[in-house]
């Protein structure tokens, strides 16, 4: 029986995380790193604040539309199932496009990092 020795072809690419470090080494690699930090801070603050302005919204809605509150399907107040039921499609969105966003800007920084 025969042994191969299976093995990644070799590149002249650096691997990422010497990148990466290379780029927090210099003070143009450090402004890079705050500035995604701080983006990603920016975007973690907008998508809380809208997650948790919308479920500030749902008791809101309640109250002023008249005789949604006295609501009821299948003997569940409409307020429970909004509140139980209905916030799950808000936090699916929200996770979503902070996922998405988040990795947008360690693209774009890891771009910036490469090209430098």
């Amino acid at each position: 029986m025969t042994r191969v020795r299976v093995t990644a072809p070799t590149t002249a690419a650096r691997p990422a995380q010497e990148t990466r470090e290379a780029a927090q080494e210099s003070d143009v690699g450090q402004v890079f790193v705050r500035s995604l930090i701080r983006s990603q801070l920016r975007l973690a603050l907008v998508v809380a604040g809208g997650f948790l302005l919308i479920l500030g919204a749902f008791p809101l809605l309640l109250a002023v539309v008249p005789g949604l509150a006295e609501t009821r399907i299948a003997g569940i107040p409409f307020g429970w199932l909004l509140l139980g039921a209905g916030i799950y499609p808000v936090i699916g969105l929200s996770a979503w496009l902070y996922i998405r966003t988040a990795a947008r800007n360690e693209a774009r920084y890891r771009d910036l990092a490469e090209d430098r």
